[in-house]
């Protein structure tokens, strides 16, 4: 047989041996590559797009801020407290400082390192266990929002792709604007806007160096490394950390470097998360009646206040320094509000001396009738005015005809019938009490015109007044004038116009600027604008005035308030009411009630109305009445805040 025939029977002996594994390999590596394609769209099945960044809302806290829009006094927010704001509102030093600690090869790689995690395999190798990460900023960012922390096959696969594909879609600059908007620094706190506002009480543009590193070191372990926990020196290490990796990358100097090391880093109280507490509750109120609590927590919403920061820091500082000298007079709180009568617009709200309970008595905790209750905002809650009611009254007789030249009889006057007239009985045949008040001082003068008595605060006069007026009509005036909590007029009798009838500080001061601005009304208002987290306009204030008294009659109650010389003989020549700078601007009145539970001091100018009340949550009464109580801490407010607003002499 020829030697080439022979070669090829041995060849087709041979194929027909190796055809069988041949094709057995072939199918085996046919299912392994369909299998590991099956495996691989079942990895990505259901799978996120990474357009769904730019897509959907990512919830926001809704921010209250002041006047200004620059403070910002509180914010509702549900299981994540953040503001989204574009990478030019954010420092760069932030941005070099994320990039140092996190990602140092960020601008380099295509979204996946794999330096890095050839790295971090040596290093897991050496200490036998899963410890050194790998992910780069961009992993990190499509982990923390599109999937969990669990280290399974299917979400590193989904990880990976979305990461590669977000590269390709996106720069890098909008990578680690997401990042700095998403990151979590600790308890509820995301973003870089919302750590930066909560640890430095500033806005991200503004942190410094030294700030900016400690945030990008919070960002490796926010639990462990928490500003306000047992941790902190392990925060500052990694914050030098930070910064020399920042000085290998070329972003600062070693000099730089030193000097943010060196400069002690301080935070804001974690305690102080509001600023100006109880009108900040009362604005919240507001949104949650009229939005609801689950839109509020995640809409991002940027309601703009009528608080005057400044004005409010002002109250604040004279109530805590007033307050230290109050218990000399048996006196344990305080309140204070400010509004602008020509707009109804509330500049300040102080309801109680101390809203953190700092001052608060141990034994109210277990639920004693306390003397001080920190939660309870005061301006809100109706109290008796006492004398500082009377204007109302007598402005309702002026527009009933009585005049500042009205006389009246200050004697001893015995206003139930049924009582003997000299005053000696304190109940009537049928069991009514008699009633024949007294004046402060203890004293009757006689004839007296309304001019007089108003500005003195003589108590008789003022029954009669309210006699002439009728208690029906006084009640309705009081309504048309701001005032909501005289709902039963069969609940008041004449001891209505000494204040027998509670009211509202706010409420009442309203009405004080009722006169301010000659007989217009206009009701209070917190909140100038609400915009949503585009910027378009929810809800703007609109002014809404009416008018309630007349010209005259403002004029005439303006000109009692204001007249120094007609207030002397019961309170002196230079009492705290007298602002002899301001003598033909500001108009004031006190108010006492019973057994001096409250004192009240309520003053304006056509620029602003100030009401304050001194006294116990619980009733118990004081040493000393308004004049010498709640004031000394009026005049102190008025004569801080007068000088930052325009000069205007009332109208009298």
């Amino acid at each position: 047989m020829p030697k080439q025939n022979k070669h090829k029977k041995i060849f087709q002996s041979r194929w027909r041996l190796l055809l069988p594994i041949l094709r057995f390999f072939g199918l085996f590596l046919i299912l392994g590559l369909a299998g590991g394609a099956s495996l691989f769209l079942f990895l990505l099945k259901d799978m996120p797009r990474p357009e769904k960044f730019t897509e959907s809302e990512i919830a926001q806290s809704t921010k209250i801020y002041d006047r200004e829009g620059v403070t910002l006094l509180y914010e509702i927010a549900g299981e994540e407290k953040r503001t989204l704001v574009p990478l030019s509102q954010i420092s760069p030093l932030l941005g070099q400082a994320v990039v140092a600690a996190e990602d140092q090869s960020f601008y380099q790689h295509q979204g996946i390192d794999l330096t890095a995690i050839g790295r971090a395999i040596l290093a897991d190798l050496r200490i036998k266990k899963l410890a050194q990460g790998a992910s780069t900023i961009s992993q990190q960012l499509i982990r923390n929002y599109f999937l969990t922390a669990n280290k399974t096959l299917k979400r590193k696969t989904r990880e990976a792709v979305l990461t590669l594909e977000m590269e390709r879609r996106y720069s890098k600059e909008q990578i680690l604007e997401w990042y700095l908007n998403l990151v979590p620094f600790g308890s509820n706190i995301y973003g870089a806007e919302a750590a930066s506002q909560t640890f430095f009480n500033k806005p991200a543009n503004d942190l410094s160096l030294p700030q900016a590193a400690t945030m990008a070191a919070l960002v490796k372990s926010p639990s462990l490394l928490w500003p306000y926990g047992p941790n902190k020196d392990g925060l500052m290490a990694r914050k030098d950390y930070v910064l020399n990796q920042m000085v290998k990358l070329g972003y600062i100097t070693e000099e730089q470097s030193q000097a943010a090391k060196d400069e002690i880093v301080t935070f804001a109280p974690i305690a102080n998360i509001i600023k100006a507490p109880h009108f900040v509750m009362l604005v919240k109120d507001y949104l949650t009646q009229k939005y609801g609590e689950e839109f509020l927590d995640t809409a991002g919403l940027k309601v703009f206040t009528t608080l005057d920061i400044k004005m409010q820091t002002a109250a604040e500082k004279e109530i805590t320094n007033y307050s230290k000298g109050l218990s000399q007079y048996k006196a344990n709180n305080a309140a204070l509000v400010a509004l602008n009568p020509k707009n109804g617009q509330v500049l300040a709200m102080v309801g109680s001396k101390d809203y953190f309970g700092e001052s608060y008595p141990a034994k109210c905790t277990a639920g004693f009738n306390c003397s001080f209750d920190p939660q309870v905002n005061v301006a809100i809650s109706p109290r008796q005015p006492g004398s500082a009611f009377k204007p109302i009254i007598y402005a309702a007789a002026f527009e009933m005809g009585y005049s500042p030249n009205t006389i009246l009889q200050d004697t001893l006057t015995e206003f139930n019938p049924n009582c003997p007239s000299d005053g000696s009985a304190k109940k009537d045949r049928y069991g009514l009490d008699c009633y024949h008040p007294h004046n402060y001082d203890g004293y009757f003068v006689g004839p007296i015109s309304i001019r007089s008595a108003l500005a003195q605060s003589r108590n008789v006069p003022a029954v009669k007044t309210l006699q002439f007026v009728g208690v029906s009509n006084a009640i309705t005036k009081a309504q048309e004038m701001g005032i909501t909590t005289l709902t039963d007029p069969s609940r008041y009798g004449l001891a209505l116009v000494l204040g027998g009838g509670e009211v509202k500080l706010l409420e009442l001061a309203a009405a004080y600027g009722i006169f301010a601005t000659e007989g217009i009304k206009t009701m209070p208002n917190f909140v100038l604008r609400i915009e949503d987290s585009k910027g378009n306009i929810l809800e703007e204030a609109k002014i809404n005035s009416l008018r309630v008294i007349s010209s005259q009659t403002s004029r005439e109650i303006n000109s009692i308030l204001s007249d120094n010389t007609a207030r002397t003989p019961m309170f002196g020549a230079n009492s705290s009411l007298y602002l002899a700078d301001y003598a033909n601007e500001v108009a004031v009145k006190t108010g006492t009630t019973q057994d001096n539970r409250d004192a009240w001091t309520m003053g304006y100018t056509p620029n602003i109305v100030v009401g304050v009340w001194v006294g116990n949550n619980n009733n118990v009464s004081m040493t000393q009445s308004s004049v010498m109580v709640s004031s000394p801490l009026w005049r102190n407010f008025m004569l801080r805040v007068l000088p930052t607003l325009p000069r205007e002499p009332l109208k009298i």
